[in-house]
């Protein structure tokens, strides 16, 4: 059984009484960064359980996990980003192709 986008979610739970914090997730930029984490330091962060579907569930130490919340950029910024990109243009990175 195939699931829409809108099934696929992502829960992060955690509780004041735990040092730990799960993570179930379908998001692959997501599932990426938990992996190379849970490799880099597999003392504080570490696969529980993935699913054929493409979910995967992480346990970690809560104490490594941050939320964000980014404020949208002012006029001013994007006034200047547009000058910078317009001074600089925008440069598409064509890989070299090996020769035959």
């Amino acid at each position: 059984m195939k699931l829409t986008k809108y099934e696929k979610e992502t829960i992060i739970n955690f509780n004041e009484g735990e040092n730990e914090a799960t993570i179930y997730t379908f998001n692959a930029s997501l599932k990426r960064r938990l992996a190379e984490f849970a490799r880099k330091y597999p003392a504080l962060c570490r696969l529980k359980c993935s699913t054929a579907e493409g979910s995967v569930t992480y346990v970690m130490d809560k104490t490594r996990l941050s939320i964000r919340f980014l404020p949208p950029y002012s006029e001013e910024r994007k006034a200047a980003a547009s000058a910078y990109a317009k001074e600089h243009g925008f440069q598409i990175l064509i890989p070299e192709q090996e020769s035959a």
